[in-house]
């Protein structure tokens, strides 16, 4: 074929122009194949979502990586419908309803990683899933029991989800085929029974809570020494379990049966961070713990008559709140100079020994709330923030109780059985005071106080002080009677030098 080009003959052969037409069309005949389907996005990324669908959407582009079809109704996922859609990386099918996955579905997704599926009604594990796997959620179905076939070939399985299904029975040979696995959920289930040693070695994070495990085997942790955090809460234990992992940073007991906390129980644990071991039946805990590492102790809803002693010198949280605990001492507390937060509410504590927390340089909270103090205790660090006293019978502050208190921007005395305050600008930082439920007799002084904090935006309820002494007149012209005389007095007195605040922030509501 001959074409004349800017005055100089051009030979074109057929094949020439083929390719020469593939080239112009090819744009265009790509952009057709990645239409994306109806009621579903397409990004880029190569990444799709579908909305509202009730099956699989037919046209979905063979080079998704990510397959999202969460929170759909699709009752059933066939063979066909993954079928080409093999550079797969992530499906998520959680929320689904989904009752029914056809045998080896996931099988030709070689690249898979990560499978979501809860939420659904499925009653197995998936057969047939790839090699490649990495992430397999399967939490909230309706699965009863583990087989081990089901997850043979799992090599790079790192993450395994079962919580809240109804799994009765855990044998360790079921997942002996996981020898990556670094995290297993298993909380939320009916387990009854745990046979036999775990056998995980990469295993880092296992949750066996909310079952009605009894005991566990005496060799279940013998090969999990890289075990970082343990969850038990919520089962039967009577006992601490024997030989848990040395390497364990947080481990929790809380809801269980538990009577003491002993140090030969706990010795080996000497990296571990966290403790907590509420709501139990808990009369005791040995003195120290032999835990040089622990950071936070939760103790709550049990029947500890006393504090704990001699705790590490690295505890930063305290928690011994619905316990028996009748006094606090500064034996007790005299090692904790890292403790931050301290909550000792709904005891029944009489006595706040005097210094008892002076080594405690860095405590920002302490709650005391719902105790059987008549006094407000003395020499508190500077460093509180926040001070709870709710539901005491506190009958009076005096001022040098307030004087070292000049970082304190809460202070709740709701419930007790004050009838005056002192002066608070002794307190510079008081952002807010909560004074309800007290038999408050209005005179001029408390007045000036309340003006005073008023004058200062502190935050204080507005019915504090509202009526008057006299009762024999209205109540709003006993009321401004009241006002008119205090303001009278206040004419005729020196102004008061009131310490001068600042915006700087102290408030510190971390709980760790």
């Amino acid at each position: 074929m001959l074409l004349q080009h800017q005055g100089s003959p051009v030979i074109y052969t057929m094949r020439t122009l083929h390719i020469l037409i593939y080239t112009l069309l090819f744009p265009l005949l790509s952009l057709c194949s990645q239409v994306c389907p109806e009621k579903c996005v397409c990004e880029q990324t190569g990444s799709v979502q579908c909305f509202r669908v009730q099956a699989m959407p037919s046209g979905i582009p063979r080079d998704v990586r990510k397959l999202n079809l969460g929170n759909n109704h699709i009752k059933e996922i066939k063979n066909r419908d993954l079928s080409g859609l093999q550079s797969l990386e992530e499906i998520i099918l959680s929320s689904c309803g989904v009752e029914q996955l056809e045998g080896n579905v996931f099988r030709a997704q070689r690249l898979l990683k990560t499978l979501d599926l809860q939420k659904n009604k499925l009653r197995n594990i998936p057969r047939g899933l790839p090699s490649s796997l990495e992430s397999l959620h399967l939490g909230h179905n309706r699965i009863q029991t583990l087989q081990e076939s089901t997850l043979q070939g799992l090599k790079k399985l790192r993450l395994l989800n079962l919580q809240n299904n109804l799994i009765t029975t855990l044998r360790s040979s079921t997942f002996s085929a996981l020898t990556v696995l670094e995290e297993l959920y298993l909380e939320g289930n009916k387990l009854e029974a745990v046979q036999g040693a775990l056998r995980l070695p990469m295993l880092t994070q296992l949750s066996l809570a909310n079952n009605k495990i009894p005991s566990l085997p005496s060799a279940f942790f013998s090969s999990l020494q890289l075990l970082k955090t343990l969850d038990l809460s919520s089962n039967l234990l009577t006992k601490v379990p024997h030989d848990l992992p040395q390497a364990l940073l947080n481990l929790s007991l809380d809801r269980n049966q538990l009577r003491s906390l002993k140090s030969r129980d706990l010795a080996q644990l000497r990296d571990l961070v966290t403790l907590t071991a509420c709501y139990n039946r808990l009369v005791s805990v040995d003195g120290g713990l032999r835990l040089p590492s622990l950071s936070v102790l939760e103790l709550v809803g049990n029947q500890l008559r006393v504090l704990p002693g001699r705790l590490s010198a690295k505890l930063e949280k305290l928690d011994c709140g619905q316990n028996h605990i009748q006094e606090v001492s500064h034996q007790q507390l005299s090692g904790l100079k890292q403790l931050r937060h301290l909550f000792l509410e709904n005891n029944t504590i009489r006595h706040f020994e005097s210094n008892a927390l002076r080594h405690c340089a860095h405590l920002t909270n302490l709650a005391l709330e719902k105790n059987l103090l008549s006094t407000f205790p003395n020499r508190l660090p500077e460093t509180l923030v926040r001070l709870d006293l709710k539901g005491n019978n506190i009958a009076m502050i005096k001022e040098h109780e307030l004087k070292s208190l000049k970082r304190l921007q809460v202070l709740n005395l709701r419930n007790n059985r004050l009838s005056s305050l002192p002066a608070m600008n002794l307190l510079p930082k008081l952002r807010t005071l909560y004074v309800d439920g007290n038999p408050w007799n209005c005179s001029c002084d408390l007045f000036k106080v309340k003006r005073s904090l008023q004058a200062r935006d502190v935050d204080i309820s507005s019915d504090f002080c509202t009526e008057a002494v006299q009762t024999s007149v209205d109540i709003w012209q006993a009321y401004v009677l009241t006002q008119e005389k205090c303001e009278e007095t206040e004419e005729s007195l020196p102004e008061s030098q009131t310490e001068p605040t600042d915006n700087e922030d102290y408030y510190d509501y971390d709980l760790l």
